[in-house]
């Protein structure tokens, strides 16, 4: 039988008895006003990235982005980072690392985040990262995945299926090196392809956001957006033991995404199922939206697609029909 990657971390945590995993970063007593989050990382070589489409620097940034997405998810604040290395002999005789930290440090230093320590070993097979952040939050208010209730209103921050669109154009050309790549997409539209590489390439993780939304205790529940808005939405679900209905016209989806995919539906598939958006998936109370509106800053976009039901099904609303909304997100195995 096939076991997936969430159904193996259930049965360890049920065979175990293990209390502090389950959300985007276990939660651990600090002090009397604050708690400690941790989350850890892997991104392995041709599963996470790729050395023929990403540099050295975006392979940094984006090590640090995952986890920072993480920390961001749990409405906390980054401060810590511990970074361990498996670089083969013949990029360790290169600038690889030295270029890598370079890209590590530029967002760490736009996000306050202090290098603790790690660890570098020699690999036989590729390069990895694994990427340990810690954060902080006021004591007992880190949002987790199961406090959603039912009627809460379910909004999701910026747009998706970005970066999965990048990652199609990235693989349709692959085995070109990268500058005649990006050349060859972007003399298409220069502007609207770079941006959408970038958004796979160098993701924004919704700090400020998740800060916002934790400091003021907007959201119920949240959760960010790696493995696909259908996959993620079903791990709030089944935490917090309800279902969910979103409607599809509501999926904020790019002007630029919608330009380059050739039909709605094929929008529609990468944004509900892409991943890697980095984003952030929350469930609001509806009496708590108009702090929420008061409280969100100018430029960061919000959208309301759906809201809480008591079904313990997952649907999505079209103008014609309703249907079940299946996780069809990223899985390793």
């Amino acid at each position: 039988m096939r076991k997936s990657e969430f159904g193996f971390i259930d049965d360890l945590q049920k065979r175990f008895r293990l209390k502090k995993i389950g959300d985007d970063c276990a939660v651990l007593e600090k002090d009397e006003r604050t708690d400690l989050v941790i989350t850890a990382d892997l991104l392995v070589e041709d599963i996470d990235f790729r050395l023929n489409w990403a540099s050295a620097e975006q392979i940094g940034h984006k090590s640090l982005a995952v986890s920072l997405s993480d920390i961001a998810a749990m409405g906390a604040k980054p401060l810590y980072a511990i970074i361990t290395l498996g670089i083969t002999e013949s990029l360790w005789k290169t600038d690889f690392v030295e270029k890598f930290y370079t890209g590590w440090f530029k967002l760490a230093k736009c996000e306050k985040v202090e290098l603790i320590g790690g660890d570098i070993s020699k690999s036989n097979k590729g390069f990895f990262v694994d990427s340990i952040v810690l954060g902080e939050v006021q004591k007992g208010k880190a949002i987790l995945r199961s406090g959603a209730k039912i009627g809460d209103l379910i909004f999701v921050s910026g747009y998706l299926g970005n970066a999965a669109l990048a990652l199609k154009l990235l693989e349709e050309n692959n085995g070109i090196d990268k500058k005649t790549e990006i050349e060859a997409l972007s003399s298409r539209k220069s502007k609207l392809f770079e941006r959408l590489l970038l958004c796979q390439l160098e993701p924004n993780p919704q700090t400020k956001l998740g800060q916002i939304i934790g400091s003021k205790q907007l959201a119920t529940a949240m959760i960010d957006i790696s493995d696909g808005l259908s996959s993620d939405l079903w791990q709030i679900c089944r935490a917090s033991r309800v279902g969910a209905r979103i409607f599809a016209e509501r999926i904020p989806i790019s002007r630029q995404l919608r330009s380059i995919v050739s039909s709605e539906q094929e929008a529609l598939k990468l944004a509900l199922h892409g991943g890697e958006d980095f984003q952030l998936l929350f469930t609001v109370n509806p009496e708590k939206v108009v702090d929420l509106d008061r409280h969100v800053s100018r430029g960061m976009k919000i959208t309301c697609i759906g809201e809480i039901t008591e079904s313990q099904k997952v649907e999505i609303v079209f103008t014609d029909k309703i249907e079940p909304l299946k996780p069809k997100g990223f899985s390793h195995f």
